[in-house]
C-alpha cells in the first residue's frame, strides 16, 4: 500500500519503519526538519511541511494514497486540523491518533472509525516482543490461536519446507513468507521492502532473513519463539 504518515515522533517514525519493512511505500511528513532528515533514507519519501496548512498538501499525492495516518503526538488541535484537511481533499482512509478522551469524541464526530492510543497499547506489545525474541508481529484470532510473523531460524536457510518438516516439528502452519527485496518507489528512490510470496508449498526454499507468517495455537507459537 501507499501510506502517508503525518507526525514523525516516536510513534509515527516507528510505524513508518515497520510499514516500510513489511512492503509498503511510506511518505513521512513532519513540521520539524530534524525528524524528516532522520528518516529520509529509511522510507520511500519524506516531506517537511506544516500539516495544518491546506496549501502545503499540493505537494502530497493524496489521490494516489491508500491510507493516511495522523500520528501527531504533541498537539490535539494540529491532529484535528490535519484530519479535517485530508477529509476535505480526498477520500483516503484515515487512522488518527488520540491524546485524550475528549479527543476521541471529536474524532468520532468527524467520522474517523479507527482511532489509536499507542501509549495504552505499547506495554503489552513490548512485553510480548521481549519474551518472544523471534516474534515480529502477532494477531490474535481468539484467546488460544494467533497468526504471527516470526523470524526463520538460521538452520532453515537453503532448506525446503518439506525438509524442515515444519508442521510436524512445530505444530504450526506456514501461511506465507515475507522476503526482502529492493524496489523503486513512485518518487524514483529505491528501498528495501518485504515482499509477500503468496501461497507456499513443500518445495518452497527458505532464505536468510525470511519472515514466516504462521497460524497455530498460542502455546506452540510461544514454544517456537522461545528457541532463539
Amino acid at each position: 500500500m501507499k501510506i502517508i504518515i503525518i507526525g514523525l515522533g516516536n510513534f509515527g517514525s516507528s510505524l513508518a519503519l515497520h510499514l516500510t519493512e513489511t512492503g509498503n511505500e511510506v511518505i513521512g511528513i513532519d513540521i520539524k526538519m530534524e525528524k524528516v532528515d532522520r528518516l529520509k533514507d529509511a522510507i520511500a519519501h519524506t516531506i517537511c511541511m506544516d500539516a495544518t496548512n491546506e496549501m502545503a498538501y499540493e505537494a502530497v499525492p493524496l489521490k494516489n494514497t491508500d491510507l493516511a495516518v495522523i500520528a501527531i503526538g504533541e498537539n490535539e488541535g494540529a491532529t484535528i486540523i490535519a484530519t479535517a484537511i485530508i477529509k476535505k481533499l480526498s477520500d483516503t482512509k484515515i487512522i488518527s491518533r488520540s491524546l485524550s478522551p475528549i479527543h476521541d469524541t471529536v474524532l468520532q464526530a468527524m467520522g474517523i472509525e479507527i482511532i489509536v492510543r499507542p501509549e495504552q497499547e505499547f506495554a503489552e506489545a513490548l512485553a510480548k516482543k521481549i519474551n518472544l525474541k523471534s516474534m515480529i508481529n502477532n494477531f490474535e484470532l481468539d484467546p488460544h490461536h494467533s497468526i504471527s510473523e516470526i523470524k526463520a531460524l538460521p538452520e532453515f536457510e537453503g532448506k525446503t519446507l518439506q525438509e524442515i518438516n515444519f508442521r510436524n516439528e512445530y505444530n504450526l502452519n506456514i501461511i506465507t513468507i515475507i522476503r526482502k527485496e529492493v524496489k523503486a518507489t513512485f518518487f524514483g528512490s529505491r528501498q528495501s521492502i518485504g515482499k509477500v510470496l503468496g501461497a507456499v508449498n513443500k518445495d518452497t526454499v527458505v532464505q536468510a532473513n525470511d519472515i514466516l507468517v504462521v497460524f497455530g495455537a498460542n502455546k506452540d507459537i510461544t514454544n517456537f519463539c522461545s528457541q532463539e
